[in-house]
């Protein structure tokens, strides 16, 4: 997951209205979302190379989703998988607090992540780099390959784009919200972070939705929880890389 905007108590319907996108080398192999048949009130994605997800909410409304942080100086070998992060939040009964504290004292056993957790009732986003934890007031936010709200362009732009689309009107336009997923601009390089890669893959990284050869934005996702505590849960992903086939997938529910 390499971009997560979000909206969080300032809609009149919805407590949450949150999008993202996945990218990731075309050659991981990897679910489409779904519920799964070893954890069947979880409703997510999967990487089937480490069998973690990216995104990912259960019946009883606990969703999360990682990002990484992207600085190739402090990556190490032997780390275990962010993905896991998220699937094992959403497969526990633990309390987010004890959970995020679990994750804190276990901070460096993974490389670079940003964490997103909640439920119904609260939300909460941690760093292993910055070491804080921090529960989230009402507010919209984004949160892409550094720390929450950083705002490189890509990030700034989806914010601005998702306030226009929830104040726009009353109703909420879910295919607006694909729309910024599926955002191709690219900002110009003067404006763009220094992350350790070359300006090209900089450039290549650029944008909200990113195509390349062989690494590029793979599932596009709407979380919707709405004052009722109905869930809608809307994937499109990418399940042909060659003939760039998309699949969607919608599910709703509510909350048990």
């Amino acid at each position: 997951m390499c971009i997560i905007f979000f909206a969080y108590e300032k809609h009149p319907q919805y407590k949450l209205i949150l999008a993202a996108n996945r990218d990731e080398f075309y050659r991981r192999p990897t679910a489409p979302a779904g519920f799964w048949k070893d954890a069947p009130d979880v409703l997510a994605g999967r990487d089937l190379e480490k069998m973690g997800t990216w995104m990912g909410i259960n019946k009883n409304g606990r969703f999360g989703a990682v990002t990484n942080y992207r600085d190739l100086s402090l990556i190490k070998e032997n780390s275990l998988s962010r993905g896991n992060l998220v699937k094992n939040y959403i497969t526990s009964d633990e309390s987010i607090e004890e959970y995020i504290n679990k994750i804190k004292a276990e901070k460096d056993l993974y490389n670079p992540f940003n964490l997103l957790i909640g439920d119904v009732s609260e939300l909460y986003y941690y760093s292993n780099i910055e070491d804080k934890v921090k529960r989230l007031n009402p507010g919209v936010y984004g949160l892409s390959n550094h720390l929450l709200n950083t705002l490189w362009p890509k990030v700034k732009r989806a914010k601005e784009k998702l306030e226009e689309t929830i104040y726009h009107g009353e109703a909420l336009d879910i295919e607006r919200l694909f729309d910024i997923l599926f955002d191709k601009w690219t900002p110009k390089d003067k404006d763009l972070p220094d992350t350790g890669v070359s300006l090209e893959w900089e450039r290549t990284l650029s944008p909200i939705f990113i195509e390349s050869s062989d690494y590029g934005t793979r599932a596009s996702t709407v979380l919707l929880i709405d004052k009722d505590n109905h869930i809608t849960f809307i994937e499109k992903s990418l399940i042909n890389t060659t003939k760039k086939k998309w699949k969607e997938s919608r599910f709703e529910f509510d909350i048990s």
